[in-house]
């Protein structure tokens, strides 16, 4: 790994780093807070956060304001950044921000030339977390946010993945991305026409197929002023989705919040401590 940058604040380290990606078959930037006090005798845990579209990993690290809270409460954040880049990444043709550069969609694709770069999913899951926990004073407990694309990441790697965190959150996510512009774009560039290869990544119907007796803790926050919330985001088929398997998300419509980081900056610490309380004995509540 490179260092590429180190700041102190509220006593804890914000750092960036830059390392070779086996996942995505290129160079990746991550950022990573960490609280004070912390050491390899002193582990913390974790909280994930996946940026949206056009993001990269200083977005949430300079707007959201979320240094603070993580560092009272003794947890780490881990910031990946939205997709693979470098020399040889495929990108849109036009340009496009919702497809390509900035828009890995948390999938991994399986149609070219997208297929030989484009696993955020892998790399969210597997590989950071396990090159985080090697190199960083950080344990094995997980939760995981995110924001709109990120948001969607954030429930659909929760949903698949229980076992590997403790809680998730999302604010604005494209919550039922297989009915949104922005999702069918992306997943058939990614996924191919076979709509049936789209539904592992679709958290409303996850949601749906899920019977079990206990869910992860989830939270959910949504601007209703949002400029994306009808044709994008559909957060009220993720409603619908909790209501018919009695899923216990805590999901709240925000008056007046549209989809900026105002809104992330303004509900940061309720998420930072609701993940807290679910990461359990570590952390300072």
């Amino acid at each position: 790994m490179k260092l590429l940058s180190s700041h102190l604040l509220f006593d804890g380290s914000q750092k960036r780093y830059r390392h070779r990606s086996e996942s995505l078959n290129c160079e990746m930037n991550f950022s990573i807070f960490s609280p004070p006090g912390i050491s390899h005798n002193k582990k913390v845990p974790a909280i994930y956060w996946l940026s949206g579209l056009t993001c990269t990993d200083e977005n949430f690290t300079l707007k959201a304001g979320a240094q603070r809270a993580a560092a009272e409460l003794g947890v780490a954040l881990v910031i990946p950044d939205t997709s693979p880049r470098g020399n040889g990444v495929a990108s849109a043709p036009d340009a496009a921000y919702d497809l390509g550069l900035g828009a890995g969609f948390y999938v991994n694709a399986t149609q070219a030339p997208w297929s030989h770069h484009y696993r955020m999913y892998d790399y969210v899951v597997d590989e950071l977390p396990a090159l985080i926990e090697q190199h960083f004073p950080v344990n094995d407990r997980r939760s995981i946010c995110g924001h709109s694309m990120g948001g969607h990441g954030a429930l659909v790697i929760a949903l698949r993945n229980p076992q590997r965190y403790q809680s998730v959150s999302a604010f604005s996510p494209i919550a039922n991305p297989t009915t949104s512009p922005w999702g069918k774009k992306a997943f058939g560039h990614y996924l191919g026409d076979d709509v049936k290869n789209w539904r592992g990544y679709d958290a409303s119907l996850l949601i749906e197929a899920s019977r079990a007796s206990e869910h992860l803790p989830m939270m959910v926050d949504q601007g209703d002023a949002d400029e994306f919330l009808i044709e994008q985001l559909k957060i009220k088929r993720l409603i619908a989705a909790c209501k018919t398997v009695n899923y216990p998300a805590q999901i709240t419509l925000r008056a007046g919040y549209d989809h900026s980081y105002f809104f992330i900056s303004t509900f940061i610490e309720d998420h930072l401590r609701f993940h807290a309380k679910a990461l359990g004995p570590d952390v300072n509540l």
